[in-house]
């Protein structure tokens, strides 16, 4: 028999890969937003992604949904432990929505909405990424309620991978970039892709090495025999995709760099759940503990499988749609 709980555990995680690469390259705009001249250049940066960004948020919905209605004891254990980051990365993704909107229609006050811009998408990277290292270092539990301390997130593992978030978003978005954009513009968003590729790179390498010292039993997922067999491929395709991205970058490719960054970051993904599996809060809630009656699952994949495929094909006809080279002219 199929185990609903580990597809549960798959679809949660597909929508989470897709939130982070489809709002990732757009908050990375907003993260590289101040390094853009003022004028020609920001505008088109905006206008870039401005028939898809709010279609993107789709999968965080789905996503926290899916996780409060298919792990419910997961969901009421890290709310608690993160919600000063969650209520955080809230906050910034309202001001950068709202700063999207206005600066458009408020010019006077273009260069406070820019800067509101930048900060909402700074502030909901961070806080994604610090919720995530919340996660992965462990969270206290007793008698299925979470028993730590309002500050418990906060750690140099956390502002870890919140910087290394930070920087794979910057990373999308000048990609994403270069695909769009041409001319002085595109040579612009080469130079910080460059940069912001370096910074990924050795980010990820770090957060890696400290998942090994974490918890002996990531350490053992990794190192022990026979798994260490089965992912051992997993670092070396990295590698190599890592450095065949940097020479995409600089070869004037348009499109391929950002794939081989989306490659890069399916990669980091399929790393931390070799590391985590089978803890949907470590070190001690697995995805059994925590998944909702059978009878609950069955009736929720009835409705994944109608709107999923919506909002993929949605989503694929927008994209197809607004193909192409960014124009001077924004539907603002």
């Amino acid at each position: 028999m199929m185990d609903l709980t580990v597809i549960w555990a798959f679809i949660i995680a597909f929508a989470v890969f897709a939130y982070v690469v489809m709002d990732g390259f757009d908050l990375g705009i907003g993260i590289l937003f101040p390094t853009f001249a003022v004028g020609r250049e920001r505008d088109r940066a905006m206008n870039s992604i401005a028939p898809v960004w709010d279609g993107n948020e789709t999968w965080l919905v789905l996503g926290g949904g899916g996780l409060f209605a298919a792990f419910p004891l997961a969901y009421a254990v890290i709310l608690p432990a993160t919600y000063p980051l969650i209520i955080a990365m809230l906050l910034g993704l309202v001001f950068r929505g709202v700063a999207f909107e206005f600066r458009w229609r408020d010019p006077a006050h273009r260069a406070f909405w820019d800067g509101a811009f930048t900060g909402g998408s700074l502030v909901a990277a961070l806080a994604q990424g610090m919720t995530l290292g919340a996660l992965l270092q462990g969270i206290e539990v007793e008698g299925r309620a979470y028993a730590g301390s309002w500050f418990d997130w906060l750690t140099p593992y956390t502002l870890l991978t919140g910087l290394g978030t930070v920087a794979g978003y910057a990373l999308l978005g000048s990609t994403w970039l270069i695909w769009k954009l041409d001319g002085d513009e595109q040579a612009h968003a080469r130079k910080l892709a460059v940069r912001s590729a370096a910074a990924t790179i050795v980010l990820m390498g770090a957060v890696s090495l400290y998942n090994i010292t974490l918890n002996p039993e990531y350490a053992s997922h990794w190192l022990a025999a026979p798994q260490i067999y089965w992912v051992a491929p997993v670092p070396i395709v990295t590698a190599i995709i890592a450095i065949s991205m940097l020479r995409a970058i600089t070869r004037d490719r348009n499109s391929k760099p950002f794939w081989l960054a989306i490659a890069l970051f399916f990669l980091g993904m399929a790393g931390l759940g070799v590391t985590i599996f089978p803890y949907v809060v470590p070190p001690g809630v697995t995805i059994w503990d925590a998944a909702a009656p059978e009878s609950s699952q069955i009736f929720m994949l009835v409705g994944v499988a109608i709107t999923m495929p919506l909002i993929i094909a949605y989503t694929i006809w927008a994209y197809w749609v607004f193909r192409g080279k960014v124009a001077d002219e924004g539907y603002h």
